[in-house]
């Protein structure tokens, strides 16, 4: 499990850095888990995750970025489609870092891809967050 990309909210694992981590690596060892509520803010973000799942990475304070960018390629690879959480401000500085490494990764391949902000609600512990939303595609 690798303990740089996480929630620093719930100190809950989120993904590893292979595009296929093992179920057990995915799941939060802990009953504590960041869900989706209802709304996500922004033009179309709402559908446009209901129409195509993507692998959601979460990224806290502590991560790295270029382990966190390097994730975010691996599922662009395997599936076109990424969702980057953060919650607070350096969460969500490492995140963005993270995008940019990403595309600079991915532009070696010939890919490119773009990142469509957004807020969402999630609950945490039975308590109700608001967390920065990065869905990351290939750019059509």
């Amino acid at each position: 499990m690798n303990p740089d990309i996480h929630d620093s909210e719930t100190t809950q694992p989120a993904s590893t850095l292979s595009s296929s981590p093992p179920e057990e690596e995915r799941m939060p060892s802990n009953t504590s888990q960041a869900v989706p509520l209802a709304r996500a803010v922004g033009e179309g973000t709402a559908m446009a995750a209901e129409r195509h799942p993507a692998e959601v990475l979460k990224v806290s304070t502590r991560s790295r970025p270029s382990a966190v960018a390097g994730a975010i390629a691996g599922v662009i690879r395997d599936s076109g489609m990424a969702e980057v959480q953060s919650i607070g401000a350096g969460a969500t500085n490492q995140a963005i870092k993270a995008v940019a490494i990403a595309r600079s990764y991915l532009s070696e391949e010939g890919v490119d891809i773009v990142c469509t902000p957004s807020f969402i609600d999630v609950s945490i512990d039975d308590e109700e967050r608001t967390a920065i939303r990065l869905l990351v595609e290939r750019r059509a």
